[in-house]
């Protein structure tokens, strides 16, 4: 099936094309009213980007109201040719209907209903709009509608008619025949079929070629014969549909912001919009391009993505066909846009490898953050001049929208998100850069699925198919979130994200939630949680907060680390509607399935004014020589994430390694995981994965040492050395869990945490040689301390030692909480 190539080029377009079509606007009719314009001026933001819709134009109200009325006049005199060329096509039906039940049937009953299938109700549906249309387009009807906004009022004619323009309303008309859109659908999945019939018929059966290739029909209002073929005749619902957002975006482009059809033409357009992108996923399976040997080729998706290469990073159109990967650069050739072929990669034997892209320097982190203050300052001033509604300040709206835009272009251009590797047989590789991990997960397995399936074919055109994609495509525009008019959708504030748990995994692995929103760009819209230990119910317990303005949609991505994979594993996705009408002012607990896992978390959503983003980036506090309470509450956790970390590593693939924890790493490798840690957090989780395990439990001996304020307080030495000279066992235990529960939350819970994790290694002590006693010498001395030192050193060791070893004996230790239960009054359930 392919899409009318003008109104597709149209809408892609900045400029304000003279020529639509010769159905809907006179070009010459244009030019007899604004003669000194041969070609309207484009207004886009950005003039090198043709994908995006144009803004409202900066003419005057009075030039606005004048094109606006030519666009109405046109958009009456297509419906009129339509409904013609619809009464042509149903004309022999009826015929061959009857036909059907002789002897010498041209078509069958089954066939007539498949070849006119819902034609009838299109014409119907069309037939009462252009009758509605022309109603209210009747000169006294708009001036009886200005009459009635402005009675007893004596102007001049030139000024009556201009404000019967103003209030001339034909909105309504425009929304109600959007909402009944419904009917094409029928006729749009059908089609394919409709076709076969007629072709076939074509060649079996002279009498209805004869009718297939002359049908007449009357065209313009000189009545002029036109001959169509069927099959001609057939195309021109396809065409019709696929020129209704064409036809709304230039009326609202041409309608005054102040005008009563402005909110109104626009929800019309949004529902255009929505049901047409409906119709392109229905039908992507049909997309195709004939190869020079009759065979064809299919367009399975289509996406606007970031090529990576030595030149820098460039905004590109990726084309997934069913037998390649075609890169193409969108570019703008006078009022048309077209496409030029930028690189190739056969899907047979095609490699994949995804990663997270590091951090950039602290000079472009820079950048980026200045320029989401820009946009940020950008938005302000676009809503204080929207608020005053005024044509007066077309232009200077016009221009904001240009700087927002070229802001927004430059961050999905340049911001560091997820690469997707592409490694051909041939030797040729190119690497692209998705926005977001749910999206590159949706081209990692559309690839995957069709590269398993896929044959050789014929070596590609590139001319032709590159040429074809303008036609085909299926994605019109970069994810901008600009380009959205609904705002009322939009939430706005703090959005609390709680991952918590997941279920379901069928192999144990280390596993981690990546969440992303989307929104404007002027913060973070994308964090995760920390690794989760090495089993298959991996818990978090961790709470992302995120900034969001405009944000409509929430997505989770669960990636699991398999023991020896080099690739993490993206399990399952989702995506979430947040819908500010139905969002939870408190916590509300849901459980999503994300492929074969369930993850439970909790969500909440906080309304307000949101302050201007720093135009200096956020730096990562460190965590070494910081106060362990300090780190939490910076990480919104109990138990801060470098502990995590380095426990969870230990176990994925160290519980049999002997000596460990007594056995020392080498001391570079343990201060290289220390930078990391302070400096970059992603960095030293990936550094974790492949560094020896023994400078993993040196950083995290390390970090304990080197805190200011030892884990167990000082001030609580003397209690637990006075607890240990209790004779009686079960008392001495008491008191020692008593003094336990006494210290802070962020102690405690990191304490029981890893005197769990200890306990879990002893458990393993005839492969690692490490006991109980022995786990106790070696973090004793690191975990408590007396408030000064002492002369007799080997008695304060002997407590620090016999403490912790205490505590590990102990038979009802409590478990460790990761983070703060959320409180069960804020919980909806």
């Amino acid at each position: 099936m392919e899409l009318y190539t003008e109104s597709v080029d149209y809408l892609k377009s900045h400029g304000i094309s003279p020529v639509i079509d010769d159905e809907i606007v006179d070009s010459d009719l244009l030019q007899d009213v604004f003669p000194e314009e041969t070609e309207w001026v484009s207004q886009s933001p950005l003039q090198t980007d043709p994908c995006l819709p144009s803004t409202p134009t900066a003419d005057s109200p009075d030039d606005l109201l004048q094109k606006r009325m030519v666009v109405l006049k046109g958009v009456l005199t297509s419906e009129e040719i339509y409904l013609t060329e619809l009464e042509t096509l149903l004309t022999p039906m009826r015929a061959l209907r009857a036909a059907a039940g002789t002897s010498q049937p041209v078509l069958s009953t089954e066939q007539v209903q498949t070849v006119f299938y819902q034609i009838p109700e299109l014409r119907d549906l069309h037939k009462d709009f252009y009758t509605s249309l022309r109603t209210r387009l009747q000169p006294d009807k708009v001036m009886d509608q200005q009459a009635q906004q402005d009675q007893g009022r004596e102007e001049g004619p030139d000024l009556q008619l201009y404000q019967a323009e103003h209030y001339l309303s034909v909105g309504d008309l425009f929304l109600k025949f959007v909402n009944q859109l419904g009917v094409y659908r029928g006729f749009i999945d059908n089609y394919e079929n409709a076709v076969e019939i007629v072709l076939k018929c074509m060649q079996s059966d002279q009498r209805f070629r004869t009718l297939a290739e002359s049908m007449m029909s009357s065209k313009g209002s000189d009545h002029v014969k036109t001959k169509y073929t069927f099959e001609a005749l057939l195309y021109k619902p396809l065409d019709r549909v696929m020129k209704t957002t064409l036809v709304l975006h230039d009326l609202w482009k041409h309608t005054p912001l102040d005008h009563p059809d402005s909110v109104t033409l626009q929800e019309a357009l949004r529902l255009t919009s929505s049901f047409l992108s409906g119709v392109n996923e229905r039908s992507q399976c049909k997309r195709a391009v004939m190869l020079s040997r009759g065979e064809r080729r299919q367009l399975l998706r289509d996406g606007f993505v970031v090529d990576v290469c030595e030149s820098g990073h460039n905004l590109r159109h990726l084309f997934l066909y069913a037998d390649m990967l075609l890169c193409a650069k969108l570019t703008s050739a006078g009022r048309q846009a077209q496409y030029r072929f930028c690189w190739y990669l056969p899907l047979v034997g095609l490699k994949l490898h995804w990663a997270a892209e590091p951090l950039p320097s602290s000079d472009y982190q820079m950048k980026i953050s200045k320029t989401r203050a820009k946009m940020y300052q950008l938005k302000q001033a676009l809503q204080q001049h929207m608020k005053g509604g005024k044509g007066s300040v077309s232009r200077a709206v016009d221009r904001l929208r240009r700087k927002f835009e070229e802001c927004e272009i430059w961050l999905l251009t340049n911001t560091p998100s997820f690469t997707l590797d592409l490694h051909s047989t041939s030797g040729k590789s190119h690497t692209v850069r998705l926005f977001s991990l749910c999206d590159l997960n949706e081209w990692k397995e559309a690839i995957e699925k069709q590269s398993g399936n896929c044959i050789e074919t014929v070596p590609p055109d590139l001319l032709s198919v590159t040429g074809s994609c303008i036609k085909l495509r299926m994605t019109q525009q970069p994810p901008l979130h600009c380009v959205r008019s609904n705002e009322s959708t939009h939430i706005c504030g703090s959005l609390y994200v709680m991952v918590q748990s997941a279920c379901g995994l069928q192999h144990p692995s280390s596993a981690y939630v990546c969440v992303e929103v989307d929104g404007f760009e002027f913060y973070d819209r994308r964090k995760q949680t920390s690794l989760s230990a090495f089993c298959v119910t991996p818990q978090w317990d961790e709470e992302l907060v995120f900034q969001v303005d405009g944000a409509q949609r929430l997505f989770l991505v669960f990636v699991s680390q398999c023991e020896n994979d080099t690739q993490d594993d993206i399990v399952g996705r989702v995506v979430l509607n947040l819908d500010p009408d139905n969002m939870y002012k408190k916590w509300k607990k849901v459980t999503c399935s994300l492929g074969q896992v369930d993850v439970t978390l909790s969500i909440k959503y906080v309304p307000h004014p949101l302050e201007p983003p720093s135009t200096t980036p956020l730096v990562q506090e460190p965590v070494f020589c910081v106060p362990i309470g300090q780190v939490a509450m910076q990480e919104s956790v109990l138990v801060p994430h470098i502990v995590r970390s380095c426990v969870e590593e230990v176990e994925r693939r160290g519980m049999t390694e002997e000596g460990i924890y007594r056995i020392s790493g080498a001391s570079s490798e343990i201060q290289a995981l220390k930078h990391a840690f302070n400096t970059n957090y992603r960095e030293a989780v990936s550094k974790l994965r492949s560094i020896d395990v023994n400078a993993v439990t040196g950083t995290l001996k390390l970090y304990f040492r080197e805190l200011p304020f030892t884990l167990i307080p000082s001030e609580q030495f003397k209690e637990l050395s006075d607890a240990l000279d209790i004779a009686d066992p079960y008392l001495r235990a008491d008191s020692m869990l008593t003094l336990l529960q006494a210290l802070p939350d962020v102690n405690r819970n990191t304490l029981l945490f890893l005197l769990h994790h200890l306990r879990r290694v002893a458990e393993r002590k005839e492969e690692n040689k490490m006991s109980l006693s022995n786990l106790a010498t070696v973090f004793g001395p690191s975990l408590l301390r007396p408030p000064v030192a002492r002369v007799d050193i080997s008695q304060e060791v002997e407590v620090q030692v016999q403490v912790i070893f205490l505590y590990l004996q102990c038979q009802n230790l409590p478990e460790a909480l990761l983070t703060k239960h959320l409180d069960i009054d804020e919980l909806e359930t």
